[in-house]
């Protein structure tokens, strides 16, 4: 398995040379380690912070986005996007860059959580409580890493222990073997975690009993989807997650009031959030031109081309666009068409902008059109800067009420791949520099997404009356205040699994889980096909429902039996 271990095995660099999590943590960078130094305090100690450093090659990295985000019934390729696997095209191939790197990344860093899993018992210097505290932070993150690869390939290689040396054989592990050990890692871990987030004396982004509960729970939801199905998966899931839920206000946790909150700049702790993963303000590793991958990209992926239009230049409030990607008709006009009672879309979306600059600010022609604001003069300026440059009613308007507008009118039927609402989840207004990655945490796992597992896995074991009122817990707390909440309550007859990914849509659109969400759910080729225009034509079942082997991976192996490529690859 030379890629595999022979990466896993170069990880030992990382442990000396990527920065901690902890914010008191002092770093002594080091040139040269060996696996011996896994075996010392100050290399156990370094060790962690390598593996949770590794989790931002994952949450806030291009590679998850693209292959978890784009390619839904949420959303396609942007402008400048361009990227085959989320077309589904015949571009589409097992060296695909983004499928190679989360893969190298996994066995990377579950390397690492297995150098601390062995080497503990040998450790001195460490107080033993501590000790087993770390073992448990290293079995959280190695579930998680694990979790991503059985969810994309299905069959994986499983290293239960540490790899210290190169080997060129290698093979699949059942699905159902890495469900077990995935499984079993995350009971151990909640055992000896802290309990929750706000436990005194837990750093943001540090594993949690609670952060491992919600996991455990979406595995067991998630095995339930697969073919390693087990007949207790979903009462297993939802039990885990009702208790989480029900222990919610000992532990300090519990939903915001405010939708708007849960992503608002400088929220990323609140009692909503579970598990965060922690980007750092160091250039050397998180700058603009750091090819490490750990940058924290998501602040740039929805912004749209707003520059190049009258009246506007690019700055740090409304962010670089690199438009990846845009949103599905189906998303913004169906999944979010209630406006009236659901507030999620306007405090999801960004559907204004307000003039920037002066320089640019287009003049009324000297016919005014039909229908021109009373106070435009033929040859004058038609805004102000502050004034509306861009303005997405959200609906249809007719191309006069467009012609007559002082400001860029786009209605539905005017979205582009350079123009379209545009996901603020992620943005970062605090950045030194418009083109600088995000510093902001981006958050994993948050209760209402618990709260909606416990939803479906009730609703999947036959309990839909059980289900109703985690379902609507998340609906009250969308609706606008003063009385809306009775409307957005729903009833047993009401749900179905359709019905769950669409309200997953709208309290979790783009946060890195759509792809995994409809196949667990079996849902990903009928949903694509019906909602991506874009994607529509190429996807197919069974071979797109798992990413292909990193071709890399599969050449590696030279000795033994050939490494199998998954079906239709």
């Amino acid at each position: 398995m030379k890629k595999i271990l022979s990466i896993a095995a170069v990880c030992l660099l990382g442990f000396g040379i990527l920065p901690s999590c902890d914010e008191k943590l002092i770093e002594e960078p080091k040139s040269i380690l060996t696996p011996a130094f896994f075996s010392t305090a100050q290399g156990f100690r370094s060790g962690l912070d390598a593996a949770y450093a590794g989790t931002r090659m994952f949450w806030g990295n291009q590679d998850l986005f693209t292959i978890t985000v784009i390619g839904t019934d949420e959303f396609f390729t942007g402008q400048d996007g361009n990227n085959n696997i989320n077309k589904y095209n015949s571009n589409y191939l097992p060296n695909n860059g983004q499928v190679t790197n989360t893969w190298t990344n996994c066995y990377t860093f579950i390397n690492t959580c297995n150098g601390l899993v062995d080497n503990a018992e040998k450790i001195t210097g460490i107080d033993e409580t501590e000790k087993k505290r770390m073992v448990a932070e290293a079995k959280f993150l190695r579930a998680n890493f694990y979790f991503i690869l059985v969810q994309f390939w299905g069959d994986v290689t499983l290293n239960k222990t540490f790899q210290s040396l190169p080997s060129t054989s290698a093979s699949r592990s059942p699905m159902a073997e890495v469900y077990d050990f995935i499984i079993e890692d995350l009971n151990e871990a909640v055992k000896t975690l802290p309990a929750s987030p706000v436990t005194g004396g837990v750093l943001p982004g540090k594993a949690t009993a609670a952060a491992a509960k919600h996991l455990l729970a979406k595995v067991y939801l998630t095995r339930a989807g697969s073919v390693a199905a087990k007949g207790d998966d979903y009462k297993n899931a939802h039990t885990i997650a009702t208790g989480l839920i029900e222990s919610g206000a000992s532990l300090g946790l519990g939903l915001l009031q405010d939708f708007g909150q849960v992503h608002a700049e400088g929220n990323e702790g609140s009692r909503e959030v579970l598990w965060t993963v922690q980007h750092t303000s160091n250039l050397a590793y998180n700058g603009p031109n750091n090819s490490g991958g750990a940058d924290n990209v998501l602040n740039h992926m929805w912004v749209p081309q707003y520059e190049n239009q009258p009246g506007m230049k690019r700055d740090v409030n409304y962010g670089r666009p690199y438009i990846r990607c845009v949103p599905t008709r189906w998303l913004t006009d169906t999944v979010f068409a209630d406006r009236t009672n659901d507030t999620r879309y306007g405090k999801t979306f960004q559907t204004v902008w307000y003039s920037n600059n002066a320089a640019s600010i287009s003049r009324w022609p000297a016919t005014l059109p039909p229908g021109a604001p009373a106070n435009a003069q033929p040859g004058g300026l038609k805004f102000s800067v502050g004034d509306t440059a861009i303005y997405m009613p959200g609906k249809d308007v007719s191309n006069a009420a467009v012609a007559a507008a002082p400001y860029l009118l786009i209605p539905p039927k005017n979205y582009t791949i350079r123009l379209s609402p545009t996901m603020f989840k992620y943005f970062d207004t605090k950045r030194a520099d418009l083109n600088y990655p995000s510093i902001r945490p981006v958050i994993v796992y948050r209760l209402a997404e618990t709260y909606l597992i416990a939803a479906e896995a009730l609703l999947m074991d036959g309990q839909a009356g059980a289900a109703v009122p985690y379902i609507n817990a998340v609906r009250e707390r969308a609706a606008y205040p003063g009385g809306n909440a009775q409307v957005m309550r729903v009833k047993a007859s009401d749900l179905t699994l359709d019905f769950i990914l669409d309200e997953r849509s709208r309290e979790l659109c783009g946060e890195n889980m759509r792809w995994w969400d409809l196949v667990r759910t079996g849902k990903l080729v009928e949903r694509v096909k019906k909602h991506n225009l874009e994607s529509a034509p190429n996807i197919q079942s069974p071979k797109h429902l798992l990413r292909p082997i990193p071709q890399n991976q599969v050449d590696a192996v030279v000795t033994g039996d050939p490494y199998p490529q998954n079906p239709g690859w």
